[in-house]
């Protein structure tokens, strides 16, 4: 089926289409799902997003479904393994950051601070709504995605700075940037309803 109004971006990429669809935009509240995404984003930086989104089964299997508690235990050798693994980006930095994000997720977790409600907090838990008619007139960072981004490196997270915290946002439905004749717009707000 073809949308015309669709959202530019995806073009016509079936897996980038369907990630359109049905995710980017989508509120997102669970914990785990979020810690997922946001350390996901952080591989995109410097690439293209459907690199990331072409590997996310193989992140997933390379980082144990993205379970903090395993992944706060990985050593020098784990690290090796992950940076021999062709199924994704073989970064140093980046795997470490995966790392370093299990850990700040957890010790979030040791203060008593729930994962999901500490990144809604910076959109007061209601997605914002936009209504932008051209994708020209969406922006990269906004001053929500400045104060998460400090707050996130705060809390021990890295990799999360404004732009890439931005493009996380848009993805878990914090903020609606479908564009206003995008069929998805309007799902998006009625899920955030």
């Amino acid at each position: 089926m073809d949308y015309p109004e669709r959202c530019p971006w995806c073009g016509e990429d079936p897996l980038y289409v369907h990630y359109h669809d049905t995710v980017w935009g989508r509120p997102e509240y669970d914990d785990l799902a979020l810690f997922e995404k946001l350390c996901l984003d952080g591989q995109q930086a410097g690439l293209s997003w459907i690199t990331i989104l072409r590997k996310q089964h193989n992140y997933r299997a390379a980082y144990d479904d993205f379970d903090p508690e395993k992944i706060v235990r990985y050593d020098e050798a784990k690290v090796e393994e992950l940076l021999s693994d062709p199924g994704i980006i073989r970064n140093r930095l980046k795997v470490q950051s995966v790392i370093k994000n299990a850990r700040g997720y957890l010790d979030l977790l040791d203060r008593g601070i729930g994962f999901s409600d500490f990144l809604w907090s910076f959109v007061e838990n209601q997605p914002i709504q936009n209504h932008w008619r051209s994708f020209s007139e969406v922006p990269t960072t906004t001053p929500e995605s400045e104060a998460m981004s400090k707050a996130l490196k705060r809390s021990g997270f890295n990799f999360v700075g404004p732009t890439i915290v931005y493009a996380f946002m848009q993805a878990t439905g914090m903020v609606n940037d479908h564009l206003v004749q995008c069929p998805q717009h309007r799902q998006c707000y009625l899920l955030s309803q």
